[in-house]
């Protein structure tokens, strides 16, 4: 693996991550925080984004900058599991269970949806 292929992994991460941050607040601002609203549109878009590149057929730097440095730092698994903890600490047990569901059937049927709009490519 190259410098440049790891300089791209840093820069393109670093900006993905930035963009969850940024995406957080603005529908946190938008819809509220009672619920990870934020979170849950984040992990379901980029399962929606991962979907699509796997559909396509990438080089393995491609799939590394692309998957792994864009999309494995826009989505976020410990935010995820975080806001679902509190929730259930908070007694709101449908809440954090509404979290978890809501999030693996939008994510794997989004995931599914951009798979296949990338195989059509």
């Amino acid at each position: 693996m190259s410098v440049l292929v790891w300089t791209g992994v840093l820069l393109i991460g670093g900006a993905g991550s930035v963009l969850r941050f940024w995406t957080d607040g603005v529908i946190g601002s938008l819809v509220g925080r009672d619920f990870p609203y934020g979170t849950l549109v984040i992990n379901v878009s980029g399962a929606l984004i991962l979907g699509f590149l796997s559909g396509l057929t990438l080089s393995n730097d491609q799939s590394l900058l692309e998957g792994t440095a864009a999309v494995g730092s826009y989505t976020t698994f410990s935010t995820w599991m975080f806001e679902t903890q509190r929730l259930a600490e908070d007694r709101e047990p449908r809440s954090a269970a509404l979290n978890v569901v809501a999030s693996m059937v939008l994510g794997v049927s989004a995931a599914a949806l951009g798979r296949l709009v990338g195989g059509q490519l």
